[in-house]
């Protein structure tokens, strides 16, 4: 909230209520919080002494740490097999990791954060894979060290702001976007009190682009991020049929699926930009998205037939949505997209329906 909203959200509270949001504000605030209270309730009292705030670590130093701590974990270092790791340390990698991610997270109030910010980066980029790869003794590693990724992505976006302008931030958090989100978390298990308090970055970026124009320039990054992520126009759609080798066959298969991928991370974003730009004089944007290279597969058939059916192309709509439930069948939010337009459902899926209404009492 900025001062005006602050004001107005207060306004209906009692002396008391203030009273007592003033209290938990100063018991559970940070030190430094609880002297500028304390400033502000003996105004005429000068002798308030402050307590010096520790100093930042050094940032090359953190980052140097960091790397080096990522090199063994990418190794395999602390599964077994290098003496590199002491046995004992295999089982408090955690602590390790936690360590490292707040001397980065501290580094980033140095004079020169810069250090401090590839630390940041670094320890998300691992956060990422360990969800992902086996580099560590542990079913659920990002439960097992207790961070909650979106919330240090967080720190890092809100830093980049503050510190270079939005549009340094616009260039940077683009491609880190793209790289780091999760369509369903960082913890594997995906339930527990940890994955309750993880959120998309989707939702995370949402607050820091306050007015159109910052939609706008973060948009056009993203679009020229995705740009350097299209396939070669002379693959990007290779052909089926004989005379391919195998090798050629799989390696459309895993572009194929890449894309899909991607297309199915980012829906909810790309569905998010749908209902800002649409309408306006930046619709011209959702084109550019609906088309291009670097995305594919029924999540993105399902966004061109939502971007068709907001512009009243209820053919078009009908045709994607029907192609993107042939190649996903029995996607909810496929089926309810083709229940609002009436769009014809696939073999498979008339089968599915009619033996569901067949089921009921």
């Amino acid at each position: 909230m900025n001062r005006e909203q602050f004001t107005a959200a207060t306004a209906g509270l009692g002396e008391a209520e203030l009273r007592k949001a003033l209290w938990t504000v100063y018991w559970r605030g940070t030190a430094a919080v609880r002297e500028r209270i304390e400033e502000i309730l003996t105004p005429g009292h000068t002798q308030v002494t402050r307590r010096a705030a520790p100093a930042a670590p050094d940032p090359d130093q953190v980052l140097t740490a960091v790397q080096e701590f990522s090199r063994l974990v990418r190794s395999g270092a602390y599964l077994a097999g290098n003496r590199a790791v002491r046995p004992k340390e295999r089982s408090q990698w955690r602590f390790t990791f936690r360590r490292l991610l707040a001397d980065s997270r501290a580094a980033l109030a140095a004079d020169d954060p810069v250090g401090g910010e590839a630390a940041m980066a670094e320890m998300i980029d691992l956060a990422c894979q360990l969800r992902d790869d086996d580099y560590v003794r542990s079913e659920d590693p990002i439960e097992a060290a207790a961070v909650v990724v979106s919330d240090e992505v967080a720190v890092l976006w809100r830093h980049l702001i503050d510190q270079g302008g939005f549009a340094e931030f616009a260039t940077r958090g683009a491609e880190q976007f793209l790289r780091w989100e999760r369509r369903y978390g960082w913890t594997r298990s995906g339930w527990g009190k940890l994955s309750e308090r993880e959120r998309r970055l989707t939702e995370v970026l949402a607050g820091l682009l306050t007015v159109q124009d910052t939609w706008v320039t973060f948009t056009e990054h993203y679009l020229q991020v995705l740009d350097g992520m299209a396939p070669p126009p002379a693959t990007a759609a290779p052909s089926r049929g004989r005379g391919r080798s195998y090798a050629d066959e799989q390696r459309r298969r895993e572009m194929e699926h890449r894309l899909a991928r991607r297309a199915e991370t980012m829906i909810d974003w790309h569905l998010l930009l749908l209902d800002r730009f649409f309408g306006t004089e930046d619709d011209v944007l959702l084109d550019r998205l609906a088309g291009h290279a670097a995305l594919g597969g029924p999540e993105q058939l399902h966004f061109r037939a939502r971007l068709a059916q907001a512009r009243g192309d209820l053919p078009t709509a009908r045709q994607l949505i029907h192609r993107a439930l042939e190649e996903l069948p029995g996607h909810r939010g496929f089926l309810d997209l083709a229940r609002q337009i009436d769009a014809p459902l696939p073999p498979s899926e008339n089968l599915t329906v009619a033996s569901r209404r067949h089921a009921k009492p």
